[in-house]
This record gives structure tokens, C-alpha cells and sequence, in this order.
């Protein structure tokens, strides 16, 4: 039997979708016309005739293969047993580069060529296509007639290219069921040569031994890691040990890993390496602390609060902030009244900004579709990005993930009703809020909506839910749930709602004849003491601020370093600091990484953690006279009042949640730019107190 590369994408498409799919989301995954797709399922009527299934073609609903599972495992083994089988140019491709990426020396295109089973005119048009990708990445690709072909570069761009091969070609599901296996002992079954041949550039055994020197460090980072940018981690490290055991060594700038030394995901990665050098038996260069660094600061994060705008985040919230008003503007929309958009965008900003300026890719299989149903929306961001970005190049994945917020923010739910849904994801905070926002809106018997990760799905109890919804599918559940895109399409829509008449039906059965019964006893809520605990916790921090907190007024022109020895020297009297020159120090050392002033005000936000601090402190200094600093935007400003929030170096999340809470008071408003610059003390504290109260309120309210 023969299929096409294209047929065979076809048919495991839909064998990988248990709901049916349209046929526009089969042309778009597949890169071909609608018109070619129904071309290709005709061609493939006849194979699956052989193996018991059929073409289930609903209008209005999409296609899907129909049949009994074990035939449909049979036919997915078929497809990757069959010599005859080609592969896409795409994948053919992929399997080019990745041979390339392996070896030191030349390779002959008559190699390639037999290997692949297609002829060398073939070989050395994938080529040419290649050179366009490697070339993004800085590499060279080197051909000359009698030598053969080959990749040329400095390892850390290999490296960026595994991982986008990987990113690309490996779906990140089969990594993560990988991962929850025993590695070693994983059943030779292979069902997808280019995620098999990719996977293959990495060591099992490693894999499962990083894996566990991951979990026991990922503690002790302030927030939990995505499912993607833990796999990507995981596979990162793996990697770099295959390299590093092979003599391949990478280069990372000087200053700029001077500049992430000072950083918690540093020390972090520095803990990796020390385990990592012992496990293995082998000497790793700091320079791969830096990329190790890099993964963790451009992860997409998922925080459990809303309100973490830490002190190194302000600039990019400044950025946010701009973000939000400049889109406002061009839809005609008052954004900021939709709560948390400032604070998601920031937890999404601050590893998109690193991504960008290092070089590292995204996966965004949905910017397309997203791009096609908000057409607006997304014109409006990217040339939003552009002017708020200017030194900054948004390619159309990043712009996507930004536009989820935004639609996500203008989704309003207008109400609730009776049932509980559960959202399995493995993407970033827009990606889930966008669905669960989405079925609220669309769906109106669904009243809660709980979203968690793929990785957290062994600790939850799914008799809670009575309805489950996933964006990636899952191999290893027992319950029935539905495959959705972020956007919920119509064909979704119908899905859940057909699923929700049958619970709806269920429901009724088993609640028939007991709704007459009167339920006599009161019942309190149970988590009224949990409620005081969080006060007390939240309050704690929150009153020792507001005690200690004074504005001192500055009365001679002197220069940064002497006022910063004056206000520091006068804490330490106050039993706030240890040692004062060690903490103005590492404020000068903070002050030269970037700008610190607030642009449009004339407020600068000096600040660090050091273990000289005793306690939390927020203080405001005016000076005599103006002191020109560097603007979070890069444009100077006049600092004409000094804010200083000190931390100790160690100490508790809901500590560091309240001075991150007055970082992103600064920029909340005009009326708190105003109030910050008042050098009123009185009225700054009454400020701080009442927003404080409202903080607390609405945290409590979010943990119910």
C-alpha cells in the first residue's frame, strides 16, 4: 500500500482529534487548500476501507475517522510502518537539518538522498529552503561540489535550532507522557518518525535524571513553571549534556550574564549546574548558567496571584500600561475597567520581552486562526507593538498571544448558572483565560470555571467537574472531555453544548423525586477561618509598611551615591538596615542596569533585596534638587522625589506580594502619580491604606 507524505499527515490528524475537525483547520494544519484536502480524503477512503473505518463528514460540524479503536491503532502503526511512505517536504526537511546538526564533518547530497529515498535534485532544493532558516539563526550552510554539505556556526545557535525542530515537529503532549513513564523502559511502539528522529538527539536516561534535578530545585522559584516551559527545560538541559559530552561548548556575553547574576533565576541555574556536574561527571562552563537563566526569565509563567508585579517587572509594567491605553484608544474602549489585564499582561510581557531580544522561538499553532477571527484586533496590537516597542521585532506568534488577552479582556461574562467545567492547558495565562472565558460567555449552564495544567492533573479529583474541556490532548485520562482551541469555534460550541444537554439529562434522572426534601440544618461556609487566616497573613506584612513608613525631605544638592549614604545611614538608626554601605552599593549596582525613573513623573523607584535588610521598608525622599536619571523607557527623567523599597534577601511570597502591589500602584493611575508626588506624608499614607484595604478585600474575594 502507498500514501502520499500529505495523505498520511491527513490521516494522523484525524486520528489524533477525538471530536470532528473542519476542514479549514485540516488546510491550515497541513499548509494546502481546502480544495487539496478534499482531494487527499478521497485518496484515503480506500485505505481506511482496509482497516474497518470511514469518513464521518457532518455539515456544519467538520470530519472525523469513525470505527473501533484498536483499528484505528492499527492504522496508525501502518502509517509509519509503510516503506513506501514519503515525507513532506516540510518533515523532509527537518530530517535534512537534524542529520546536519548531528555530525562535525561533510555530508554527500547522495547520502541524503538515499537515506530519504528521494533523488539528489530533491536534497538540493530542501536545501535552499533550509539556508533561509539557518540563516535567521546565524548559521552558515556550506556547499561545494566533491565535499558535501554542512552547517557552520557557534553552538549556541545550533542549539536555538534543535529546539525549534523540536518546538515544531514534536507535539508536546507525547513529551510530557515521555516524562510521566518510565523513560528507560518506554515501549519501542513509534508512531511518528520526525518526533522519534528529533527526541532521538537527546538521551532518555538523561532525560529522566534532569527531569528529577528539576523537580527538586523548581521549589524554589516564586512561581510554577507551564507545562511548555518545563518540556522545554528539560529537553534544553538534555541537550546541552548530549553537546557538552561531545566537546560542543557555548558562548554567552560577558556583561550581559554579569546582569543576570544578581537575579533569583541564577542562583537558580547555578544549583542545576552544581548537580548536574556531579551526576554526570562532567565540568559545565558558567557561560551555560546563562542560557539556563534564560529559560527560566523566558518562561511563560502561570502565577497563583494576581497582584505579582515585582520590583525588576515596573518597567515592563510602565510598558503594559502604555499597551493597554494605546489599544484602548484605537478600539474606543475603557480596558482598565476589566480587572487584572495590567497584571496578566505584565506575567506575559516579562518572558515575551526576553524571548525577543535573545532570539528564542515561540510555538503559536493557533496564530493564524487567531489572526483570521480578530482581524481588528490583531492590526490594531501589532501596530500597537511598534510604536511602544520600537527597538523590538514582534513576529506574528508573539502578536497572537497578545491579542488572546485583549479578547480575553473585552469577553465579559454576563452570567452564571449551574455547572462546573475544567480546563486542562499547557500554554500561557491568555491561552486558558481566554478559553475559560469564552465557555462562560458562550455557555450559559456553566457557572465556575477551573483552570489547570496538564502536570496537575494526577492531584485534582474530576468527579468535581462535569465537564471538561483540554486544548491538548491527553493520553492518560480516564474521563470523557472534549479538544477546543483557545478561540471555542462554532463546531466546539456545538460540541459542548450537545455534551452539556446529555449531563443536563443525567442530572435530572438522578435528582428526581429528592428535590422536595427541606434541608433544615444551617449551613456556614467552610472557609470563613481560612478567610481570617489570609487577613491576619496579608495584614501582618501590610501594618509595619504603613508604621514605618516617612517622607523625608533632602535640604542640600549633593550627588546620587551621598544622598543614598544619608537616607540608608539614617534606616540603619532605625534598626531597618545592618550595614548601609553594603545595601547603597547594591542600589548603584541595580541603578546601572537600567532606567529607574517613571517616565512622565518625577519619580524614580530605587530598590533591592539584600541580606543586610532586616525588614520591609518603603520610604519616599524629595530632594533639593532635581538629579537626572535614566527613565524606564529609556528617555531621562528629572528625579525630583526618591522612592526606596528594601526587602531582605530571603524572604516570605506574600511579603514581596505586598511591596510588588505599591510598584504597580506608581503607575496605576494619574491620580496616583499625582498622590506619590505630593511629598505629603500624611496623605500618601491614607493612600497606601485605603488601596491596601482594597487589595486585601479583593484577594480574599478571588481565593473563594
Amino acid at each position: 500500500m502507498y500514501i502520499s507524505g500529505r495523505e498520511r499527515k491527513l490521516i494522523e490528524l484525524l486520528l489524533s482529534y477525538q471530536e470532528p475537525i473542519t476542514i479549514r483547520k485540516l488546510a491550515g494544519e497541513l499548509n494546502v487548500s481546502e480544495r487539496t484536502v478534499h482531494r487527499d480524503l478521497k485518496n484515503t477512503e480506500e485505505i481506511l476501507q482496509q482497516y474497518g473505518l470511514e469518513v464521518s463528514k457532518k455539515s456544519g460540524v467538520g470530519i472525523s475517522i469513525v470505527g473501533q479503536e484498536d483499528n484505528k491503532s492499527r492504522l496508525k502503526l501502518a502509517t509509519f510502518h509503510l516503506e513506501h511512505t514519503d515525507y513532506t517536504p516540510e518533515e523532509r526537511q527537518a530530517m535534512i537539518l537534524t542529520t546536519l546538526l548531528e555530525t562535525k564533518e561533510p555530508i554527500k547530497l547522495y547520502t541524503l538522498a538515499t537515506e530519504l529515498q528521494v533523488t539528489v535534485a530533491t536534497v538540493s532544493n530542501d536545501l535552499d529552503m533550509l539556508d533561509g532558516i539557518l540563516e535567521k539563526y546565524g548559521l552558515k550552510l556550506i556547499r561545494k561540489r566533491g565535499y558535501g554539505v554542512k552547517v557552520e556556526g557557534e553552538e549556541g545557535n545550533k542549539r536555538s535550532v534543535i529546539s525549534y525542530l523540536i518546538s515544531k515537529h514534536v507535539d508536546e503532549s507525547d513529551v510530557i507522557t515521555l516524562l510521566r513513564k518510565n523513560i528507560e523502559k518506554q515501549s519501542q511502539e513509534q508512531t511518528d518518525t520526525i518526533s522519534n528522529r528529533l527526541l532521538g538527539l537527546v538521551d532518555r536516561t538523561k532525560l529522566s535524571i534532569i527531569e528529577q534535578t528539576i523537580n527538586r530545585v523548581r521549589n524554589k522559584l516564586p512561581y510554577e513553571l507551564a507545562d511548555s516551559s518545563y518540556v522545554g527545560l528539560v529537553v534544553h538541559l538534555a541537550l546541552a549534556m548530549e553537546r557538552l559530552q561531545k566537546g560542543e561548548n557555548i558562548q554567552f556575553d560577558k556583561n550581559y550574564l554579569n546582569e543576570l547574576s544578581i537575579s533569583e533565576e541564577y542562583r537558580i541555574a547555578k544549583d542545576i549546574i552544581l548537580e548536574l556536574e556531579q551526576v554526570f561527571q562532567i565540568s559545565i562552563p558558567n557561560d551555560e548558567i546563562g542560557y539556563i537563566t534564560m529559560h527560566l526569565l523566558g518562561a511563560k509563567l502561570r502565577y497563583d496571584h494576581e497582584y505579582l508585579l515585582e520590583e525588576s517587572s515596573l518597567d515592563i509594567a510602565f510598558k503594559a500600561k502604555e499597551l493597554i491605553e494605546y489599544v484602548g484608544k484605537r478600539i474606543d474602549r475603557q480596558l482598565f475597567e476589566q480587572d487584572h489585564i495590567l497584571n496578566d499582561l505584565v506575567a506575559h510581557l516579562k518572558p515575551a520581552i526576553y524571548r525577543l531580544k535573545q532570539g528564542m522561538n515561540i510555538k503559536n499553532p493557533l496564530a493564524q486562526e487567531i489572526e483570521d477571527d480578530y482581524q481588528e484586533i490583531f492590526s490594531v496590537i501589532e501596530e500597537a507593538v511598534k510604536n511602544i516597542f520600537p527597538e523590538l521585532i514582534f513576529p506574528k506568534e508573539e502578536t497572537a498571544y497578545l491579542v488572546l488577552h485583549f479578547a480575553s479582556a473585552l469577553l465579559k461574562m454576563e452570567e452564571k448558572l449551574s455547572l462546573r467545567a475544567l480546563v486542562i492547558c499547557s500554554s500561557g495565562i491568555g491561552t486558558s483565560k481566554m478559553l475559560a472565558t469564552k465557555i462562560n460567555q458562550q455557555i450559559a449552564e456553566i457557572a465556575t470555571v477551573d483552570n489547570y495544567s496538564l502536570f496537575e492533573l494526577d492531584k485534582l479529583n474530576l468527579d468535581n467537574y462535569d465537564l471538561i474541556v483540554s486544548t491538548i490532548p491527553i493520553k492518560h485520562i480516564e474521563r470523557d472531555y472534549i479538544l477546543a482551541s483557545p478561540i471555542l469555534s462554532k463546531s466546539e460550541i456545538h460540541q459542548i453544548k450537545s455534551r452539556i444537554r446529555k449531563i443536563k439529562m443525567k442530572k435530572s434522572i438522578l435528582t428526581s423525586g429528592h428535590s422536595n426534601k427541606l434541608n433544615t440544618k444551617r449551613e456556614y461556609p467552610l472557609n470563613t477561618l481560612l478567610r481570617l487566616q489570609m487577613m491576619q497573613q496579608y495584614t501582618n506584612e501590610i501594618l509595619p509598611i504603613l508604621e514605618d513608613f516617612y517622607v523625608d525631605r533632602f535640604n542640600k544638592q549633593t550627588a546620587l551615591q551621598h544622598v543614598l549614604q544619608d537616607i540608608c545611614n539614617n534606616l540603619k538608626h532605625k534598626n531597618i538596615l545592618k550595614n548601609s554601605e553594603k545595601v547603597v552599593n547594591n542600589l548603584i549596582k541595580r541603578s546601572e542596569i537600567g532606567g529607574l525613573g517613571l517616565p512622565g513623573t518625577s519619580l524614580a523607584l530605587l530598590h533591592t533585596r539584600s541580606e543586610e535588610v532586616c525588614k520591609l521598608s518603603f520610604t519616599i525622599h524629595p530632594l533639593a534638587e532635581e538629579i537626572l536619571i535614566e527613565g524606564m523607557d529609556g528617555n531621562p527623567v528629572y528625579m525630583k522625589n526618591l522612592l526606596l523599597m528594601l526587602s531582605p534577601a530571603d524572604y516570605n511570597e506574600t511579603g514581596l506580594e505586598v511591596l510588588s502591589y505599591i510598584s504597580g500602584l506608581l503607575i496605576k493611575s494619574e491620580e496616583s502619580k499625582a498622590v506619590f508626588q505630593s511629598a505629603n506624608e500624611k496623605r500618601i499614607r491614607e493612600y497606601l491604606a485605603y488601596q491596601f484595604n482594597e487589595f486585601i478585600t479583593e484577594k480574599i474575594d478571588l481565593k473563594n
